[in-house]
């Protein structure tokens, strides 16, 4: 190309000349274009020269992509983060996902905190690394591994637990000492007392309770049994509330009564198995031999016809005959011409009082015996009233009529009602007028009380003082025996009281006159005599004493038994046996007249009393703990005090309540503990339903009576049975009295 256009510019020239220039000047153009020529020739071979090997370069080009070398790749080198990688693409290089433990879009990854979703176990230090993270080890006391991974899915799903070393579970009890309570603690561990039937502490060690043990061996007692060490020395086991058996064997006892539900493998009769279950029975009448208990048999007697239609419910009468027409057939009528619903038998002799010629059975014929109910051949009459001295309510004044408006057993023309240390005796007739002393015990019978004597068996050894103390102060001993040197004389080792009751079952170890429980003699207080809205209680005992039941849905009243207490502890189980009404049944203590009691009572529901007068009375579900003082005594006051929650001015003083305000259970046993201390107005009622404790009145101070009698009360409520009763003369303060104490001082009360 570049020749062609040379060429034609010469020839151009060449016309030129030709047309006007002189020669010379053409030769000379012509030599200088010819010079030219050649050097474009020259350019244009070095020219194809290099389009040839360009050309042949191409071409091998195009071979290499047959087999040959490859052309270079655009993810060549690694656009994108490190470990990330690249894909080729028409529209470029693509980079795939940050790798685990990092995140961001490929190109770029940063490291992800897996520290955020807190893998590691509390407390432990999470160490994030880059990629991943690990946990220190767990702290001391608890084990686990050291966790360590990439990525928040790995830390979410694999944290590091750590779990408690239960130290106590280690050889050597944990490091406390043996036969203490070790306690595992989150990470640690806590040394605490001596387990039950040792004594000593982490200091001294632990060493088996002496008192429960001969020679200091271990409790004796069933782990659920209470180890009670007497007098002398002796020990006995009680299965807890719920439980049953002779201690050293306890099963359950759904009724508490006393009776375990299964047979135990021992021995005694308190192993034996329980003939009613769920209805407290603790005599186990049976009069039919049935193998069911006369409290849960329809049938008890076995003659074929129900209790409910059967006039001699505990005595086969097939042809129920019943002369004189009353509530008792021939079979079992202990007066058979005349009617005696209430079948009292004073000298148990069978013949019913109504019907006895000498109801007291001391020979003496009624009409001649002026204590037709008590005996006494002497029939000695000191006031002329034709009363016996025996059975009068006022010795030395006449009173034939033998009033007595408070039923406190003084007659009325003899009742002064003038008590100045509150005990529940008129200071005329205490023999400790300025001692607290309810008992009333004169073991010496010299008129002076054992509280205020300062030798109650009158040996001549001081109770206290020297030359005593007195080694067996209820019996004379003056040369004061004591082989074994145990500080107790040889003479009342084993019978403090000398009442041939051994100690560990005589309820009143120190007074010969109390010595079981026992409640067949009962005084019947009725606190509404005037009013006609109910009929008057009905009781029935059993269990040689040891068990009441209250049949009538009657007015309040009250069944007290006749011994008198000063400290004392009171336990019985109450149930209801019954699904009809939802009214009253309790307890009383300190009973000094029908005016003056404590009585503990439970009611089901909410009621207005349905008599208005004098006063609308409401009751409120729950136990209630009251101190009656009342100044008009039994009647329509007292009665609607009584049914109503709270205090009653001059009748009732509303000492506690249940604040849960939860009402007694149909056919449901519950057990109750009193602890009461009159001298220093110590007062505290537990309630048990099984082992469970359900109501707790806590530590009450009342001084308002200072001792009395027990008893049993009722208000409206039918089916009522106090089972398994058992009361203990006790005048030791219990522990948390001097904690209740101080508490009291540091409020400064």
């Amino acid at each position: 190309m570049l020749w062609f256009v040379g060429l034609t510019c010469v020839l151009c020239l060449g016309g030129d000349a030709v047309a006007g220039q002189r020669d010379g000047e053409i030769i000379s153009q012509i030599k200088l274009t010819n010079l030219a020529l050649a050097e474009i020739k020259e350019l244009l071979k070095q020219q194809l020269k290099e389009m040839v090997f360009m050309k042949n370069t191409v071409m091998e080009c195009e071979a290499c992509g047959m087999g040959g070398i490859q052309p270079r790749s655009p993810c060549e080198p690694n656009p994108c983060h490190p470990e990330v990688k690249c894909t080729e693409t028409p529209q470029g290089p693509k980079c795939g996902p940050c790798p685990d433990g990092m995140e961001g879009d490929g190109d770029y990854c940063t490291d992800v905190d897996e520290c955020s979703v807190k893998p590691c176990h509390m407390g432990v230090r999470c160490i994030n690394t880059s990629p991943g993270f690990r946990c220190g080890s767990c702290p001391a006391g608890y084990a686990g591994p050291q966790v360590q991974g990439v990525g928040l899915a790995y830390a979410t799903a694999n944290k590091q637990v750590c779990k408690d070393i239960d130290e106590c579970e280690s050889p050597g009890n944990g490091g406390c000492v043996e036969n203490s309570v070790c306690m595992n603690t989150p990470g640690s561990f806590r040394c605490g007392p001596c387990k039950p039937g040792f004594i000593g502490d982490q200091r001294r060690g632990c060493r088996p309770e002496r008192t429960c043990g001969n020679g200091g061996q271990a409790n004796p007692c069933h782990a659920s049994a209470e180890c009670i060490v007497h007098r002398e020395g002796t020990i006995e086991c009680q299965c807890g509330v719920g439980l049953a058996g002779n201690g050293y064997f306890c099963g359950s006892d759904t009724d508490i009564d006393g009776i375990p539900d299964e047979r135990l493998d021992c021995p005694d009769t308190t192993c034996n198995k329980d003939n009613c279950l769920t209805v407290p029975n603790s005599g186990q009448e049976d009069a039919d031999n049935d193998g069911i208990g006369d409290a849960c048999d329809e049938d008890a007697d076995g003659d074929g016809i129900l209790n409910t239609q059967d006039n001699c419910v505990l005595v086969p009468n097939v042809d129920q005959r019943n002369i004189d027409e009353d509530d008792f057939g021939d079979a079992c009528d202990n007066c058979l011409a005349i009617k005696n619903n209430d079948q009292k038998d004073t000298d148990v002799d069978k013949y019913g009082d109504e019907c006895d010629e000498d109801i007291d059975g001391d020979g003496i014929p009624n009409n001649l015996d002026n204590c037709k109910r008590v005996p006494n051949i002497d029939q000695k009459d000191r006031d002329g009233d034709k009363v016996g001295d025996a059975c009068d309510s006022c010795p030395y004044d006449p009173n034939p009529d033998q009033m007595d408006t408070d039923n406190d057993l003084i007659g009325d023309p003899c009742d002064t009602n003038k008590d100045s240390d509150g005990d529940g005796h008129q200071d005329s007739r205490d023999n400790c007028p300025a001692v607290i002393n309810s008992s009333q015990l004169d073991t010496d019978k010299d008129g002076l009380g054992d509280e205020c004597d300062d030798d109650d068996d009158d040996d001549g050894i001081p109770d206290l003082l020297p030359p005593g103390p007195d080694n067996c102060r209820l019996i004379p001993n003056p040369l004061q025996e004591d082989f074994d040197g145990n500080g107790v004389g040889d003479i009342c080792e084993k019978d403090f009281d000398n009442d041939t009751i051994i100690d560990h079952i005589d309820v009143c170890p120190e007074n010969a006159e109390v010595t079981l429980t026992d409640f067949r003699e009962y005084q019947t207080v009725v606190l509404d005599p005037e009013g006609d809205a109910q009929i008057d209680p009905n009781w029935v005992v059993l269990n040689q004493g040891k068990e009441i039941v209250q049949t009538m849905n009657s007015d309040p009243g009250l069944a007290v038994g006749y011994t008198a207490f000063s400290g004392v502890d009171f336990e019985g189980t109450f149930h209801v046996n019954t699904v009809t009404d939802d009214d009253y049944a309790g307890f009383i203590f300190g009973y000094q007249d029908s005016s003056s009691f404590y009585v503990v009572m439970w009611k089901q529901l909410e009621q207005n009393y349905w008599q208005a007068n004098p006063f609308r009375a409401v009751a409120e579900p729950g136990i209630q703990l009251k101190a009656v003082k009342s100044n008009t005594g039994p009647g329509e006051n007292l009665r609607n005090s009584l049914w109503h929650t709270g205090d009653t001015s001059d009748q009732v003083k509303l000492l506690w309540k249940d604040a849960r305000n939860v009402g007694w259970k149909d056919k449901t046993s519950y057990r109750w503990f009193l602890q009461h201390r009159p001298a220093d107005g110590y007062i505290r009622v537990r309630f048990y339903e099984g082992p469970k404790m359900v109501a707790d009145t806590g530590v009450i101070i009342d001084a308002t009576m200072r001792g009395g009698r027990l008893g049993v009360f009722c208000f409206s409520q039918e089916n009522i049975i106090w089972a398994n009763l058992r009361y203990r003369c006790n005048d030791t303060l219990p522990e948390d009295f001097d904690t209740y104490r101080a508490q009291q001082v540091q409020l400064g009360v």
